[in-house]
Protein backbone atom coordinates (compact mmCIF):
# COMPACT_ATOMS: atom_id res chain seq x y z
CA UNK A 1 0.00 0.00 0.00
CA UNK A 2 1.56 3.33 -0.68
CA UNK A 3 1.94 6.02 1.80
CA UNK A 4 2.68 5.87 5.47
CA UNK A 5 2.27 3.08 7.30
CA UNK A 6 -0.44 2.03 9.77
CA UNK A 7 2.58 2.71 12.07
CA UNK A 8 3.02 6.07 10.35
CA UNK A 9 -0.07 7.13 11.06
CA UNK A 10 -0.36 6.10 14.90
CA UNK A 11 3.48 7.47 15.52
CA UNK A 12 1.77 10.97 13.93
CA UNK A 13 -1.49 10.82 16.35
CA UNK A 14 1.23 11.14 19.50
CA UNK A 15 2.69 14.15 18.02
CA UNK A 16 -0.35 15.72 17.16
CA UNK A 17 -2.23 15.19 20.00
CA UNK A 18 0.40 17.61 21.63
CA UNK A 19 -1.44 20.55 19.64
CA UNK A 20 -4.41 19.29 17.97
CA UNK A 21 -7.99 18.65 19.78
CA UNK A 22 -9.90 15.76 18.94
CA UNK A 23 -13.03 17.55 17.33
CA UNK A 24 -16.70 16.65 17.32
CA UNK A 25 -18.62 13.85 15.77
CA UNK A 26 -22.12 14.87 14.76
CA UNK A 27 -25.24 13.49 13.74
CA UNK A 28 -27.32 14.91 11.21
CA UNK A 29 -30.65 13.30 10.81
CA UNK A 30 -31.45 15.82 8.27
CA UNK A 31 -28.93 14.65 5.89
CA UNK A 32 -29.79 10.94 6.87
CA UNK A 33 -32.82 11.39 5.47
CA UNK A 34 -31.72 13.00 2.04
CA UNK A 35 -29.40 10.20 1.45
CA UNK A 36 -31.30 7.13 3.35
CA UNK A 37 -28.23 5.93 5.40
CA UNK A 38 -27.10 7.40 8.79
CA UNK A 39 -24.93 10.54 8.61
CA UNK A 40 -22.05 11.78 11.11
CA UNK A 41 -20.35 15.09 10.42
CA UNK A 42 -16.43 15.39 11.95
CA UNK A 43 -16.40 18.87 12.78
CA UNK A 44 -12.87 20.02 11.87
CA UNK A 45 -14.35 23.28 11.38
CA UNK A 46 -14.22 23.25 15.09
CA UNK A 47 -10.14 22.64 15.15
CA UNK A 48 -7.48 24.82 16.64
CA UNK A 49 -6.70 27.25 13.87
CA UNK A 50 -9.48 26.63 12.28
CA UNK A 51 -9.02 23.48 10.13
CA UNK A 52 -7.36 19.76 9.96
CA UNK A 53 -4.32 21.02 8.20
CA UNK A 54 -2.70 21.74 11.98
CA UNK A 55 -2.57 18.55 11.88
CA UNK A 56 0.08 17.76 8.96
CA UNK A 57 1.90 20.24 9.95
CA UNK A 58 2.56 20.18 12.99
CA UNK A 59 3.59 16.21 12.38
CA UNK A 60 5.77 17.59 9.56
CA UNK A 61 7.62 20.24 11.69
CA UNK A 62 7.88 18.47 14.86
CA UNK A 63 10.00 15.92 12.61
CA UNK A 64 12.90 17.94 11.45
CA UNK A 65 16.31 17.58 12.65
CA UNK A 66 17.16 20.77 14.80
CA UNK A 67 19.52 22.04 11.81
CA UNK A 68 16.48 22.06 9.77
CA UNK A 69 14.45 24.34 12.58
CA UNK A 70 17.34 26.36 12.93
CA UNK A 71 17.06 27.37 8.99
CA UNK A 72 13.11 28.41 9.76
CA UNK A 73 10.75 26.61 7.36
CA UNK A 74 8.68 28.49 4.52
CA UNK A 75 5.07 27.73 2.68
CA UNK A 76 2.55 28.47 0.57
CA UNK A 77 -1.30 28.31 1.32
CA UNK A 78 -4.17 30.99 0.70
CA UNK A 79 -5.08 30.59 4.35
CA UNK A 80 -5.13 27.32 6.00
CA UNK A 81 -1.84 25.76 5.79
CA UNK A 82 -0.68 28.73 6.20
CA UNK A 83 -2.22 29.25 9.75
CA UNK A 84 -1.23 25.65 10.47
CA UNK A 85 2.38 26.17 10.12
CA UNK A 86 2.90 29.47 11.16
CA UNK A 87 0.94 28.07 14.72
CA UNK A 88 2.99 24.29 14.36
CA UNK A 89 6.54 27.00 14.40
CA UNK A 90 5.54 29.39 17.10
CA UNK A 91 4.53 26.21 19.23
CA UNK A 92 8.02 24.64 17.93
CA UNK A 93 10.07 27.99 18.16
CA UNK A 94 11.05 28.08 14.45
CA UNK A 95 10.85 31.13 12.42
CA UNK A 96 8.61 30.52 9.40
CA UNK A 97 8.14 32.74 6.30
CA UNK A 98 4.45 32.84 4.56
CA UNK A 99 3.59 33.11 0.97
CA UNK A 100 -0.25 34.07 -0.08
CA UNK A 101 -2.16 35.15 -2.56
CA UNK A 102 -3.35 38.75 -2.86
CA UNK A 103 -6.79 38.10 -2.66
CA UNK A 104 -6.51 35.88 0.72
CA UNK A 105 -9.42 36.45 2.86
CA UNK A 106 -8.65 38.98 5.67
CA UNK A 107 -9.28 36.64 8.58
CA UNK A 108 -7.03 33.70 7.34
CA UNK A 109 -4.57 36.83 6.98
CA UNK A 110 -4.65 38.25 10.17
CA UNK A 111 -4.63 34.88 12.13
CA UNK A 112 -1.25 34.09 10.25
CA UNK A 113 0.43 36.97 10.95
CA UNK A 114 -0.65 36.58 14.51
CA UNK A 115 0.63 33.13 14.77
CA UNK A 116 3.79 35.05 14.22
CA UNK A 117 4.77 34.23 10.92
CA UNK A 118 6.12 36.96 8.40
CA UNK A 119 3.21 37.03 5.56
CA UNK A 120 4.41 37.81 1.66
CA UNK A 121 1.50 38.03 -0.94
CA UNK A 122 2.13 37.02 -3.99
CA UNK A 123 0.24 36.38 -6.84
CA UNK A 124 -3.58 35.77 -7.64
CA UNK A 125 -4.13 31.99 -7.28
CA UNK A 126 -2.23 29.58 -4.81
CA UNK A 127 0.43 28.30 -7.71
CA UNK A 128 2.69 32.03 -7.62
CA UNK A 129 3.24 31.75 -3.82
CA UNK A 130 4.12 27.69 -4.05
CA UNK A 131 6.42 29.01 -6.82
CA UNK A 132 7.67 31.81 -4.77
CA UNK A 133 7.78 29.54 -1.84
CA UNK A 134 9.98 27.27 -3.51
CA UNK A 135 12.37 30.34 -4.55
CA UNK A 136 12.77 31.27 -1.15
CA UNK A 137 13.90 27.84 -0.01
CA UNK A 138 16.42 28.40 -2.45
CA UNK A 139 17.44 31.11 -1.76
CA UNK A 140 17.35 31.25 2.14
CA UNK A 141 17.60 27.21 2.72
CA UNK A 142 14.69 27.47 4.87
CA UNK A 143 12.83 24.02 4.96
CA UNK A 144 9.71 24.31 2.16
CA UNK A 145 6.86 22.85 4.03
CA UNK A 146 4.64 21.81 0.97
CA UNK A 147 0.38 21.94 1.94
CA UNK A 148 0.19 18.27 0.92
CA UNK A 149 2.74 16.70 -1.31
CA UNK A 150 4.90 14.99 1.41
CA UNK A 151 4.53 12.28 3.70
CA UNK A 152 4.44 13.51 6.71
CA UNK A 153 1.84 15.76 6.01
CA UNK A 154 -0.48 13.12 4.10
CA UNK A 155 0.17 11.10 8.14
CA UNK A 156 -0.43 13.90 9.97
CA UNK A 157 -3.76 14.75 7.87
CA UNK A 158 -4.50 10.46 8.32
CA UNK A 159 -4.63 11.00 11.82
CA UNK A 160 -8.20 12.17 11.39
CA UNK A 161 -9.45 8.91 10.15
CA UNK A 162 -8.06 7.35 13.26
CA UNK A 163 -10.46 9.46 15.37
CA UNK A 164 -13.20 9.00 12.70
CA UNK A 165 -12.77 4.86 14.19
CA UNK A 166 -13.05 5.66 17.90
CA UNK A 167 -15.83 7.80 17.23
CA UNK A 168 -17.90 6.00 14.83
CA UNK A 169 -16.54 2.10 14.24
CA UNK A 170 -19.21 0.67 12.54
CA UNK A 171 -18.46 3.95 9.26
CA UNK A 172 -19.07 2.34 6.26
CA UNK A 173 -18.06 5.53 3.93
CA UNK A 174 -16.34 8.44 4.34
CA UNK A 175 -16.50 11.90 2.21
CA UNK A 176 -13.69 13.58 2.30
CA UNK A 177 -12.86 17.04 0.24
CA UNK A 178 -10.15 17.23 -1.93
CA UNK A 179 -7.81 19.88 -3.09
CA UNK A 180 -4.17 18.87 -3.89
CA UNK A 181 -4.76 15.89 -2.44
CA UNK A 182 -3.18 15.82 1.07
CA UNK A 183 -6.81 14.75 3.43
CA UNK A 184 -7.80 13.06 1.12
CA UNK A 185 -4.85 10.46 0.47
CA UNK A 186 -4.38 10.63 4.56
CA UNK A 187 -7.87 9.81 5.39
CA UNK A 188 -7.64 7.21 2.51
CA UNK A 189 -4.36 5.20 3.84
CA UNK A 190 -5.18 5.20 7.48
CA UNK A 191 -8.81 3.99 6.66
CA UNK A 192 -7.69 1.15 3.91
CA UNK A 193 -5.05 -0.22 6.39
CA UNK A 194 -7.43 -0.07 9.49
CA UNK A 195 -10.39 -1.52 7.63
CA UNK A 196 -7.68 -4.12 6.00
CA UNK A 197 -6.72 -5.47 9.71
CA UNK A 198 -9.97 -5.66 10.59
CA UNK A 199 -11.26 -7.43 7.38
CA UNK A 200 -13.36 -4.63 6.27
CA UNK A 201 -14.08 -2.69 2.94
CA UNK A 202 -14.56 1.33 4.30
CA UNK A 203 -15.16 3.09 0.91
CA UNK A 204 -13.39 6.86 0.40
CA UNK A 205 -15.13 9.13 -1.45
CA UNK A 206 -13.38 12.10 -2.70
CA UNK A 207 -15.03 15.22 -3.61
CA UNK A 208 -13.47 18.62 -5.27
CA UNK A 209 -15.04 21.87 -6.82
CA UNK A 210 -16.08 21.64 -10.74
CA UNK A 211 -14.39 24.91 -11.34
CA UNK A 212 -11.12 23.56 -9.70
CA UNK A 213 -11.56 19.39 -10.42
CA UNK A 214 -8.07 18.38 -11.23
CA UNK A 215 -8.33 14.82 -10.34
CA UNK A 216 -10.80 13.99 -12.15
CA UNK A 217 -8.51 13.93 -15.54
CA UNK A 218 -5.61 12.83 -14.12
CA UNK A 219 -7.44 9.73 -12.47
CA UNK A 220 -8.89 8.93 -16.20
CA UNK A 221 -5.62 9.81 -17.73
CA UNK A 222 -3.45 7.59 -15.52
CA UNK A 223 -1.43 10.62 -15.25
CA UNK A 224 -1.40 13.95 -13.34
CA UNK A 225 -2.86 16.45 -15.38
CA UNK A 226 -2.79 20.25 -14.67
CA UNK A 227 -5.78 22.27 -15.32
CA UNK A 228 -6.94 25.83 -15.66
CA UNK A 229 -9.54 26.87 -12.87
CA UNK A 230 -12.46 29.11 -12.51
CA UNK A 231 -12.95 31.42 -9.97
CA UNK A 232 -14.72 29.02 -7.04
CA UNK A 233 -16.17 30.08 -3.34
CA UNK A 234 -13.89 26.83 -2.29
CA UNK A 235 -10.79 28.63 -2.69
CA UNK A 236 -8.93 26.39 0.17
CA UNK A 237 -9.14 23.61 -2.04
CA UNK A 238 -8.56 25.45 -5.60
CA UNK A 239 -5.63 23.91 -6.87
CA UNK A 240 -4.89 23.32 -10.23
CA UNK A 241 -2.96 19.89 -9.91
CA UNK A 242 -2.60 17.15 -8.02
CA UNK A 243 1.07 16.11 -5.72
CA UNK A 244 2.88 13.08 -6.82
CA UNK A 245 2.64 11.39 -3.68
CA UNK A 246 -0.88 12.33 -3.47
CA UNK A 247 -1.79 11.39 -6.84
CA UNK A 248 -0.87 7.63 -6.40
CA UNK A 249 -2.50 7.21 -3.20
CA UNK A 250 -5.90 8.78 -4.78
CA UNK A 251 -5.63 6.27 -7.52
CA UNK A 252 -4.85 3.27 -5.65
CA UNK A 253 -7.06 4.05 -2.75
CA UNK A 254 -9.63 6.04 -3.12
CA UNK A 255 -12.72 4.52 -4.30
CA UNK A 256 -14.53 7.35 -6.34
CA UNK A 257 -13.68 11.45 -7.09
CA UNK A 258 -16.53 13.16 -8.14
CA UNK A 259 -17.30 17.30 -8.03
CA UNK A 260 -19.86 19.69 -7.43
CA UNK A 261 -20.77 23.01 -8.51
CA UNK A 262 -20.69 26.84 -6.78
CA UNK A 263 -24.46 26.50 -5.97
CA UNK A 264 -24.24 23.24 -4.60
CA UNK A 265 -21.62 24.45 -2.59
CA UNK A 266 -23.57 27.65 -1.58
CA UNK A 267 -26.70 25.99 -1.00
CA UNK A 268 -24.45 23.41 1.48
CA UNK A 269 -23.13 25.92 3.44
CA UNK A 270 -26.54 27.31 3.97
CA UNK A 271 -28.09 24.04 5.52
CA UNK A 272 -24.65 23.47 7.47
CA UNK A 273 -25.81 27.10 9.10
CA UNK A 274 -29.34 26.28 9.21
CA UNK A 275 -29.63 22.80 9.89
CA UNK A 276 -25.93 21.39 11.72
CA UNK A 277 -25.28 25.29 13.29
CA UNK A 278 -21.95 24.87 12.29
CA UNK A 279 -20.51 27.19 10.43
CA UNK A 280 -17.93 25.57 7.71
CA UNK A 281 -15.96 27.47 4.62
CA UNK A 282 -17.00 26.87 1.24
CA UNK A 283 -14.07 24.54 0.71
CA UNK A 284 -15.08 22.12 4.04
CA UNK A 285 -18.87 22.09 2.69
CA UNK A 286 -18.46 20.50 -0.38
CA UNK A 287 -18.87 16.76 0.83
CA UNK A 288 -22.08 18.03 2.22
CA UNK A 289 -22.84 19.50 -1.02
CA UNK A 290 -22.25 16.11 -2.68
CA UNK A 291 -24.76 14.73 -0.16
CA UNK A 292 -27.38 17.22 -1.52
CA UNK A 293 -26.80 17.13 -4.83
CA UNK A 294 -27.83 13.54 -5.02
CA UNK A 295 -24.22 12.30 -6.11
CA UNK A 296 -23.73 10.01 -3.63
CA UNK A 297 -26.42 6.97 -3.26
CA UNK A 298 -26.79 5.16 0.31
CA UNK A 299 -23.96 4.20 1.12
CA UNK A 300 -24.02 2.73 5.45
CA UNK A 301 -22.74 4.72 7.99
CA UNK A 302 -21.55 7.92 6.21
CA UNK A 303 -19.03 9.92 7.86
CA UNK A 304 -18.53 13.36 5.96
CA UNK A 305 -15.61 15.74 6.81
CA UNK A 306 -15.84 19.44 7.65
CA UNK A 307 -12.66 20.05 6.76
CA UNK A 308 -12.28 24.14 7.96
CA UNK A 309 -14.28 26.86 9.14
CA UNK A 310 -12.66 30.13 7.99
CA UNK A 311 -14.56 32.34 6.14
CA UNK A 312 -14.24 35.97 5.71
CA UNK A 313 -17.82 37.17 7.03
CA UNK A 314 -18.53 39.48 4.16
CA UNK A 315 -17.65 36.32 2.12
CA UNK A 316 -19.84 34.57 4.25
CA UNK A 317 -22.68 37.42 3.31
CA UNK A 318 -22.86 36.96 -0.08
CA UNK A 319 -22.26 32.77 -0.31
CA UNK A 320 -25.60 32.68 2.00
CA UNK A 321 -27.14 35.45 -0.25
CA UNK A 322 -26.19 32.70 -3.78
CA UNK A 323 -26.97 29.75 -1.62
CA UNK A 324 -30.73 31.07 -0.82
CA UNK A 325 -31.10 32.06 -4.36
CA UNK A 326 -29.82 28.42 -5.16
CA UNK A 327 -32.26 26.87 -3.07
CA UNK A 328 -35.11 29.18 -4.52
CA UNK A 329 -35.76 30.85 -0.96
CA UNK A 330 -34.87 34.25 -2.60
CA UNK A 331 -36.10 35.09 -6.48
CA UNK A 332 -35.03 38.06 -8.02
CA UNK A 333 -37.67 38.68 -10.65
CA UNK A 334 -38.29 41.02 -13.77
CA UNK A 335 -41.77 41.95 -14.45
CA UNK A 336 -42.67 43.97 -17.23
CA UNK A 337 -45.82 46.57 -16.39
CA UNK A 338 -48.15 48.51 -18.39
CA UNK A 339 -46.52 52.81 -17.38
CA UNK A 340 -49.78 53.32 -15.53
CA UNK A 341 -50.66 54.15 -11.57
CA UNK A 342 -51.17 51.37 -9.16
CA UNK A 343 -49.20 48.44 -10.46
CA UNK A 344 -46.71 48.19 -8.03
CA UNK A 345 -49.40 48.43 -5.43
CA UNK A 346 -51.13 45.48 -7.21
CA UNK A 347 -47.80 43.30 -7.65
CA UNK A 348 -47.37 43.77 -3.92
CA UNK A 349 -50.85 42.59 -2.95
CA UNK A 350 -50.25 39.43 -5.08
CA UNK A 351 -47.28 38.80 -3.33
CA UNK A 352 -48.22 39.56 0.14
CA UNK A 353 -51.32 37.10 -0.26
CA UNK A 354 -49.33 34.55 -1.17
CA UNK A 355 -47.01 34.84 1.61
CA UNK A 356 -44.16 35.91 0.31
CA UNK A 357 -41.82 38.78 1.60
CA UNK A 358 -40.91 41.54 -1.15
CA UNK A 359 -36.89 42.84 0.21
CA UNK A 360 -35.76 44.96 -2.75
CA UNK A 361 -37.51 46.71 -5.61
CA UNK A 362 -36.13 48.96 -8.44
CA UNK A 363 -38.82 50.48 -11.04
CA UNK A 364 -37.19 51.93 -14.01
CA UNK A 365 -38.51 53.32 -17.07
CA UNK A 366 -35.10 53.53 -18.48
CA UNK A 367 -34.50 49.88 -19.40
CA UNK A 368 -33.92 48.48 -23.26
CA UNK A 369 -35.98 45.19 -22.24
CA UNK A 370 -39.38 47.69 -21.61
CA UNK A 371 -41.36 48.55 -24.67
CA UNK A 372 -42.02 52.27 -25.31
CA UNK A 373 -45.25 51.75 -22.93
CA UNK A 374 -44.08 50.07 -20.09
CA UNK A 375 -41.16 49.94 -17.07
CA UNK A 376 -39.21 47.48 -15.98
CA UNK A 377 -39.97 46.14 -12.09
CA UNK A 378 -37.14 44.23 -10.76
CA UNK A 379 -38.33 42.61 -7.13
CA UNK A 380 -36.40 40.26 -4.36
CA UNK A 381 -38.31 37.93 -3.00
CA UNK A 382 -38.24 35.49 -0.18
CA UNK A 383 -39.42 32.77 -0.37
CA UNK A 384 -40.08 29.32 2.05
CA UNK A 385 -38.51 27.30 -0.86
CA UNK A 386 -39.05 25.69 -4.25
CA UNK A 387 -42.53 24.68 -4.01
CA UNK A 388 -43.60 28.26 -2.26
CA UNK A 389 -41.62 29.95 -5.11
CA UNK A 390 -43.78 28.25 -8.09
CA UNK A 391 -47.14 29.08 -6.30
CA UNK A 392 -46.06 32.58 -5.78
CA UNK A 393 -44.87 32.92 -9.44
CA UNK A 394 -48.32 31.05 -10.72
CA UNK A 395 -50.22 33.36 -8.78
CA UNK A 396 -48.30 36.25 -10.81
CA UNK A 397 -49.35 34.78 -13.77
CA UNK A 398 -52.59 34.01 -12.83
CA UNK A 399 -53.42 38.10 -12.84
CA UNK A 400 -51.56 38.31 -16.24
CA UNK A 401 -48.01 39.50 -15.19
CA UNK A 402 -45.31 37.70 -16.71
CA UNK A 403 -42.55 36.83 -14.05
CA UNK A 404 -39.12 36.25 -15.38
CA UNK A 405 -36.62 34.70 -12.68
CA UNK A 406 -33.20 35.76 -12.94
CA UNK A 407 -30.46 33.24 -11.65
Amino acid sequence: MPGPTLRDYEKARERVAEVADVTPMQTSRFLAEILGSPVFLKCENLQRTGSFKIRGAYNRLAGLTDEEKARGVVAASAGNHAQGVAFAARELGIKSTIFMPVGVPLPKLQATRHYGAEVILRGNTIDEPLRAAARFAEETGAVLVHPFDHIDIVAGQGTLALEVFDQVPTVDTVIVPIGGGGLVSGVAGAIKHRARAEGRNIRVIGVQAANAAAYPPSLEKGEIVEVKMSPTIADGIAVSKPGELNFTMVRDLVDEVITVTEDQTAYALLVLLERAKQVVEPAGAVGVAAILSGKIPPSGNTVVLLSGGNIDPMIMERIISHGLSASERYLRLRIPLPDRPGQLARISGIIAEANANVVEVLHSRHNNKAQFSEVQLELHIETRGPEHAESVLARLREEGFDPQVDF
